[in-house]
């Protein structure tokens, strides 16, 4: 056999090789989905009209008091929920695309990275462009990001609904920016955000409903959140109104109608979403995370 057809042989024999998948904690949970709604502050929500939201929060475990990193802009916060570190520590501190020689990523794995070296398919779609700084190459199996600066919602969705149906990713990130988008063209609280929100809901019920039709819905925990708030046309750090944030969840063996500020000593921070959905998977916490599993949510944990 000649020396390139063997070399070919043996490599796809290595890539062939299935990975043993890590000990899931709560077995009947195969499948992690994470929408991350840009701007969303918890009151928007709460008056919006969102009915699917609203349903998850009946039907899962939640908190309109988590908060997010200091900075409260968008790439730096959703790294930090990605990484279960704070921007200092993975050094995105930018919130824009920039012209680098050399592309940057976070100087610590994201949950993409962790889950796809431990046998998993993972995924992101993302409506904004900037979200490239997550992307490092070999880490994320199938992936969407924006082509312009912003893309609407429901071209996002559009791609996440393929990716669910045809592959069925155990993990998977969804960023919907069209909250963010009217916040700052018309104002946080600003009756056109609010109308943003009721169509951001339908997207995230057509999320839903994929995982329906690919069966999914029965192993799947899904977690949806936001990077920040707002006030005026904008946000910033150390403000209350940019750094709440909703964080709600729902799936087997979710707590059902749970709020989780009944226990006093817990509040959720936004790298907590990365270390819930590594504990979920099995994958480990490891000993530079700055977030920590949200055990209160769930039925039977530690």
């Amino acid at each position: 056999m000649a020396v390139g057809l063997l070399a070919a042989v043996v490599a796809h024999a290595q890539f062939s090789v299935p990975v043993s998948k890590p000990v899931r904690p709560l077995p009947a949970i195969e499948h992690v989905v994470v929408i991350g709604i840009d701007g969303l502050r918890p009151d928007r929500l709460l008056l919006a009209d969102s009915p699917v939201i609203h349903g998850m929060i009946k039907e899962g475990t939640y908190t309109f008091w988590a908060r997010t990193t200091a900075v409260s802009v968008t790439l730096p916060s959703f790294t930090s929920m990605m990484t279960a570190v704070n921007p200092r520590k993975h050094q995105i501190e930018w919130d824009r695309d920039l012209p680098f020689a050399t592309p940057v990523y976070p100087r610590f794995p994201t949950i993409f990275e962790m889950a796809t070296k431990a046998g998993y398919v993972t995924a992101m779609t993302a409506g904004k462009s900037k979200f490239g700084a997550l992307n490092k190459p070999g880490t994320i199996t199938h992936c969407f990001i924006a082509a312009k600066e912003v893309v609407p919602d429901q071209e996002v969705v559009d791609e996440a609904v393929k990716i669910i149906v045809e592959h069925k990713p155990n993990f998977l990130f969804v960023h919907l920016p069209g909250v963010d988008t009217a916040g700052h063209a018309k104002g946080w609280g600003s009756h056109e955000q609010l109308a943003q929100i009721a169509i951001t809901d339908a997207q995230v019920g057509r999320v839903l409903a994929a995982l329906d039709q690919a069966g999914l819905r029965g192993s799947t925990v899904v977690i949806l959140s936001a990077d920040h708030g707002g006030q005026g046309l904008t946000h910033g750090p150390e403000d209350a109104r940019s750094r709440h944030i909703p964080w709600i969840a729902i799936g087997p063996g979710v707590k059902k109608f749970h709020d989780l500020t009944q226990q006093a000593d817990l509040n959720v921070q936004t790298e907590d979403t990365c270390a819930t959905a590594c504990w979920l998977l099995g994958l480990p916490q490891q000993p530079y995370f700055d977030g920590k599993p949200v055990y209160a949510a769930f039925e039977n944990a530690p």
